[in-house]
């Protein structure tokens, strides 16, 4: 899925994290993440924080947040809520004006009420009520707020041109663009422009481009019957040389490979 701005419909859910890449996006939705498997690196604002196992997190709303997973294995990396502020209204003030400084809650210090909420709101499902998830996620919050060190909310807000940047990517990415185009386009310099990049998504313009590119190219092949040259094509990938190179980077397998485990996955389902 390439970069976007989400005003979800969602007003809860939580469920198990697959090992997976997420590019740079906003929610309105606090997001919470509990990893028991691996390490990734969670990006909010222009800050990269590690994760490991045991480690919890929690992302406000209007945040520029992206993910990177670094462990090749398959399956589940934990638990991953989403919810809607309007839930917990008793911290919208907080959520308005503030932010965690580091949203990382390292293991030793994630107290027990969070790692049972989690897990009971996760078995309970769909069948959990209005009333308990509120409840459930109440708990979460106060103790995850008692270790955060809370600093403005500005100091993670994107400035215009980040945005205009995210836009621009989520736009034009299935076109041929290069990096002196965009900047001529948004009307800023190659140096600003390079700088953004490496500050904020921690990457490059190509890096950046490509992995939006991925991101796309592999819902292609998981939601749809397009063949790997078909929707390497639709993604905007010019090169095959280059989706081969940034795909085995990234998931550590070949597209084809990649594609017959979840063929071989979904029969199971099916089975």
């Amino acid at each position: 899925m390439h970069t976007y701005y989400e005003k979800s419909d969602i007003e809860f859910m939580i469920k198990r994290m697959k090992n997976s890449h997420h590019g740079p996006h906003v929610r309105d939705a606090v997001e919470c993440i509990f990893l028991t498997k691996g390490s990734i690196a969670l990006g909010v604002g222009t800050e990269l924080f590690p994760m490991e196992e045991g480690d919890f997190a929690v992302v406000f709303p209007d945040l520029i947040r992206h993910m990177q997973v670094f462990s090749s294995e398959e399956g589940s990396f934990g638990l991953y809520l989403m919810a809607s502020p309007s839930l917990i209204e008793a911290f919208l003030p907080t959520f308005q004006k503030k932010a965690p400084e580091n949203p990382v809650i390292k293991k030793e210090n994630v107290h027990p009420d969070i790692v049972y909420a989690m897990n009971a709101l996760y078995s309970e499902g769909k069948l959990s009520s209005a009333i308990l998830r509120k409840g459930f996620l109440e708990v979460i919050l106060s103790r995850a707020f008692d270790s955060f060190t809370f600093v403005d909310k500005e100091k993670f807000i994107s400035t215009d041109i980040i945005d205009r940047v995210v836009a621009y990517i989520a736009e034009h990415f299935q076109e041929s663009i290069s990096e002196a185009k965009m900047a001529k386009d948004l009307y800023i310099s190659p140096f600003a422009l390079s700088r953004i990049f490496s500050s904020t998504f921690h990457t490059n313009f190509n890096g950046y481009l490509n992995t939006t590119r991925l991101n796309y190219f592999t819902n292609l092949l998981s939601s749809s019957d397009m063949t790997i040259t078909e929707a390497m094509l639709e993604a905007g990938f010019e090169s095959q040389r280059t989706m081969n190179r940034v795909f085995k980077e990234t998931y550590h397998v070949s597209p084809s490979e990649w594609k017959k485990n979840l063929k071989s996955i979904a029969d199971d389902v099916n089975y």
